[in-house]
């Protein structure tokens, strides 16, 4: 058990030097006046008070909650049907199709965003293939579909893996016995498979939910700069405007939000728990 203490010291350091430091800073950046040194800063909530009184602020803020929403949504309609299909295919077919959804993760995130601007741009391969059946949907590129698209293709592997881990979990006794009480394949689906699933969905929710909220690179390369969110406020403070103050405020702003948001959906994982045991 020593052995195992000592090993772990290695981690702890890296930890307290690569997570617990930089959020020091961050807190004494977001509470200091600009100009201040660590050891002698002056105590401020001006950064706060800032943001919360700037209507583009919070209209921002709001884009960017709304647009973390509808790409969780989408993921969770889209990828629940895929997460099924897979759990009951053959073990063979179900590791191919994973792979098939895992193989895009393994290439960086910044490249993969980077190839949707030659997909959706004017004479792109989307709006090409369009065009074949008379279908005209004007500038796609630098739009809110664009960043949705943008976000979707990027999380939605997360949504997946999730509800197919929870599907195949699921004790398969269960589906048999609702079988032998009459209950028809939608009658199973809604009262056995879909709550039975449904940590896996809040699981899926929490992993797409909070990237997407806090994203910066997908609205700007997608969205041209015309689409900005949250993250994009905080890296334009941060590099282009210089006011780490006010960027780390609003980082921690954001670190706020992303908290609640895990409580929230911890308490409704606790309460479909709850429910799931008393039916048991």
């Amino acid at each position: 058990m020593k052995k195992f203490s000592q090993l772990a010291w290695p981690y702890m350091v890296w930890v307290a030097l690569m997570i617990l430091l930089p959020m020091i800073l961050i807190m004494l950046y977001a509470f200091t006046k600009p100009g201040n040194d660590i050891i002698s800063f002056s105590f401020t909530l001006d950064h706060f008070k800032k943001f919360f009184t700037d209507l583009d602020f919070l209209l921002i803020l709001w884009r960017s909650l709304l647009i973390a929403l509808k790409t969780t949504l989408i993921c969770v309609v889209l990828g629940y049907p895929v997460a099924y299909f897979i759990a009951r295919s053959s073990d063979r077919l179900r590791n191919i199709l994973i792979l098939v959804i895992t193989l895009p993760m393994w290439i960086n995130m910044l490249v993969r965003t980077y190839a949707w601007i030659g997909i959706l741009t004017k004479d792109g391969i989307l709006q090409t293939v369009l065009s074949w059946f008379g279908i005209d949907t004007g500038e796609i590129l630098y739009t809110e579909t664009a960043v949705l698209l943008g976000m979707v293709y990027n999380f939605i592997p997360f949504m997946i893996l999730q509800i197919n881990t929870s599907l195949c979990k699921m004790d398969k006794s269960l589906l048999e016995a609702s079988n032998d009480l009459g209950a028809n394949k939608l009658q199973t689906f809604l009262r056995v498979t879909l709550p039975l699933s449904l940590p896996g969905v809040v699981s899926g929710i929490t992993l797409v939910f909070l990237p997407a909220v806090s994203s910066f690179f997908i609205p700007k390369l997608l969205g041209g700069g015309q689409f900005f969110l949250i993250g994009n406020v905080i890296e334009n403070q941060f590099i282009t405007v210089g006011e780490w103050n006010f960027g780390s405020a609003i980082s921690m702003i954001m670190a706020m939000v992303m908290m609640l948001s895990m409580v929230l959906i911890r308490k409704i994982e606790d309460k479909n728990n709850g429910k799931g045991r008393k039916h048991a």
